[in-house]
């Protein structure tokens, strides 16, 4: 099973220029996301630094070595986390990905309808939609927020409660999430479960309307807290949007 590490990275240097200096060394990200905001946060693993610091990137490499050292000057902090990932995923991953965040035309499924009578709650805690983070996706979803996005999870489970999340897995997979074109498209244990974590997974959506539809959805809610909500001691989501090839290679140009 073949070791990957995700980083979460501060920057002291722009975006563009940090993405110049990544272009110049050897390392190839399976992945390489602008970190936009938290939809769950952790209530009591990592949460320093995890809630205390502003993150603009995450990577997440093919490798548990340390980031090249020519990164170094461009980032101020940084947060790690080692997974073994299956090769099934990380064989051919780019191809893969590449057919995500590009479908081909009519390749995107539509909304259900789920937003037009949302369910709502008070918090987002539970995977659930609230008024603030409804009010967030709509603002988003009609300025920079308009193509796919990714979901870091990180996920610490409740003891003797791992089956009920794989029965949640089992329902995104084959329904709730896929009829949404949601795709848990990286998953990984990881590696010494670091800071009490267990799993990593990255989960890819469409638009963040296609996420916000089904967390509004009774059919998704269902099932989230029949088998997810406790499972779980500690969770936290992390939205980002991964940067295109167009994008890396102007900044290989500075």
């Amino acid at each position: 099973m073949p070791a990957c590490t995700v980083h979460l990275l501060s920057l002291s240097s722009p975006i563009s220029v940090f993405l110049s200096a990544l272009n110049s060394t050897r390392l190839e990200p399976l992945v390489t996301s602008k970190v936009i905001r938290w939809i769950i946060t952790p209530t009591t693993l990592s949460t320093s630094p995890l809630l205390t610091t502003q993150w603009h990137i995450m990577l997440i490499v093919p490798t548990t070595d340390p980031l090249p050292a020519s990164l170094e000057t461009h980032i101020r902090a940084s947060f790690s986390l080692p997974a073994g990932v299956p090769s099934r995923l990380v064989d051919n991953f780019a191809a893969t990905n590449a057919k995500l965040l590009r479908p081909d035309k009519g390749g995107v499924p539509a909304l259900t309808g789920a937003l037009g009578a949302p369910r709502v709650a008070s918090s987002a805690q539970s995977l659930e939609l609230s008024p603030t983070l409804q009010s967030w996706i709509q603002d988003f979803s009609q300025q920079e927020g308009r193509g796919a996005v990714s979901m870091l999870n990180l996920l610490a489970f409740a003891e003797g409660k791992k089956a009920d999340y794989l029965q949640y897995g089992k329902a995104f997979a084959e329904s709730i999430g896929s009829r949404r074109g949601g795709n848990a498209k990286i998953v990984g244990n990881v590696i010494g479960k670091k800071d009490g974590w267990d799993e990593m997974a990255l989960a890819h959506y469409p638009s963040i309307l296609h996420f916000a539809d089904m967390l509004a959805s009774e059919d998704y809610q269902e099932v989230n807290h029949k088998y997810r909500v406790g499972s779980l001691r500690d969770t936290c989501i992390l939205c980002t949007s991964e940067l295109s090839e167009e994008l890396k290679l102007e900044s290989s140009k500075l």
